[in-house]
């Protein structure tokens, strides 16, 4: 599956799949306990594919941070928790992206990004990652 229809609700826990849009919105199914929500336009929704990560030179998208954690972990969990300190989530995060640029990125975006990958590594929705990034890849090459 493609981070394309993964979304992050502002005020929601966890990960959403989107399902269908509404002319109001969308319904989307949690990853967490798959219950489905109506979301209406005026919420703050991020889709995945979108999300980058800041680093010295620039923006790495989350799609390649999730890759590197993958690589790291040999395709399973994290090794960190969300819920360990600060300074060993920011060491784990200097592991899987060495440039990362400490002034912009939070050990609350740390967190969240290991709970995000905990859980589409959980269901399974990483396997496409790489083939995602390679046909990205190749388009940028044609253009």
């Amino acid at each position: 599956m493609s981070l394309d229809k993964v979304l992050s609700i502002a005020g929601k826990p966890g990960l959403y799949n989107l399902v269908a849009q509404t002319r109001a919105g969308f319904v989307a199914e949690s990853l967490v306990d798959n219950k489905r929500i109506s979301v209406g336009i005026q919420q703050n929704v991020s889709v995945l594919s979108e999300i980058a990560i800041y680093t010295l030179e620039e923006e790495v998208p989350l799609r390649q941070v999730f890759e590197n954690i993958k690589t790291k972990e040999n395709g399973e969990q994290a090794s960190v928790s969300p819920k360990d300190s600060k300074d060993k989530l920011e060491e784990y995060f200097f592991e899987v992206l060495p440039n990362y640029d400490e002034d912009r990125v939070y050990a609350s975006d740390i967190k969240k990004v290991i709970q995000w990958y905990n859980l589409l590594q959980k269901h399974g929705l990483l396997e496409g990652l790489t083939a995602e990034a390679e046909e990205e890849t190749v388009s940028e090459e044609e253009k």
